[in-house]
């Protein structure tokens, strides 16, 4: 229900924004923005609700902070920034050959007790099993030689032991994610990069171990460990990771979200007081979220991130009306 509101919200915004002498009367989100008005000269139009250029481009809007706040308009101050570039890979976790442990009775013999069963947490030395020998008839005990979690119980009393393996125990407190790299990536990744790992929602940072070539597969993996303490992450759970590949420091950089495109030029909408101007800029390098202006926008000016298609939306409208 929430999001429904907000969605008429910002809907009655467009309207409002781009119809001010309809929402002078029809709602109360207006009492914040210029309206237009039609006994206004041409002077005074541009006075009070924008400027145009050499071509009759209206570029900006002026929206009152209360009505800004109510529809999700905000904003961010630009400044220097360290861009992280980054490959998107894909992957899944596993638990590593060292992690896990077969165990076996030393003689064989007969079950004679069973302690511990799948899904039981063990630590090192606690007691598994109980087997009668065969040769001297006497019995020996069979403990956990790691401490972990039993995933495989091969053992029940009255069971001749022979050389089968009755217990696997896996320690679970970490695992390895295991990304599959491409050869038209592998160039631009290194052992010890930085990653980030994304399961369920939830983010890990690690970095790359070891990268190792996969038999019959057209990848080679980097494998980056993950700490599970809780242990809720598991095998087999497919995964998606970024791999920093270069950090560049750059003067300005805004969220790529601000970008928007104005009479075929790529900008950003400045706010000043209640007044939101349209500044055509100059992009240049670029990570997954924050992008460099190369000129047109200088350190600690303030621009729009959220719901700048709003003011956009004002601006066109004021221009269809100008054009008739």
């Amino acid at each position: 229900m929430t999001q429904f509101l907000l969605s008429i919200k910002q809907i009655t915004a467009v309207v409002c924004v781009g119809v001010f002498s309809l929402c002078t009367h029809a709602t109360p989100l207006a009492s914040g923005i210029e309206p237009h008005n039609d006994t206004h000269n041409k002077h005074e139009h541009h006075d009070e609700h924008g400027h145009e250029d050499d071509h009759g481009h209206v570029s900006k809007s002026h929206i009152a902070q209360a009505i800004a706040d109510e529809v999700g308009i905000t904003t961010s101050i630009a400044g220097p920034r360290t861009l992280q570039q980054s490959i998107k890979v894909y992957g899944e976790l596993n638990s590593g050959p060292e992690q896990t442990s077969h165990v076996r009775a030393r003689f064989s013999g007969v079950i004679d007790s069973v302690y511990a069963t799948i899904g039981d947490n063990v630590k090192a030395g606690d007691l598994l099993a109980v087997v009668e020998s065969n040769q001297s008839l006497k019995k020996f005990q069979i403990k956990a030689p790691i401490s972990g979690t039993i995933i495989q119980r091969h053992a029940n009393p009255g069971e001749v032991t022979q050389a089968q393996i009755l217990f696997s125990i896996t320690q679970l407190n970490s695992l390895w994610a295991e990304l599959h790299i491409f050869p038209t990536q592998r160039s631009q990744i290194k052992k010890h990069a930085a990653v980030t790992i994304t399961i369920n929602n939830e983010q890990y940072q690690t970095n790359i171990a070891h990268i190792l070539p996969s038999i019959n597969k057209p990848f080679s993996i980097a494998r980056a460990k993950v700490g599970n303490p809780s242990q809720h992450l598991s095998p087999s759970t497919m995964l998606e990771a970024a791999i920093y590949t270069n950090t560049i420091d750059v003067n300005v950089a805004v969220n790529k979200n601000a970008l928007q495109s104005l009479e075929g030029q790529a900008g950003v909408f400045i706010k000043a007081g209640d007044a939101f101007t349209f500044r055509a800029v100059k992009t240049g390098q670029e990570d997954k979220s924050f992008i460099e202006i190369s000129s047109g926008l200088a350190a600690g000016e303030e621009y729009v991130v959220g719901n700048s298609f709003l003011i956009k939306a004002d601006i066109k409208k004021s221009e269809a009306e100008h054009n008739h």
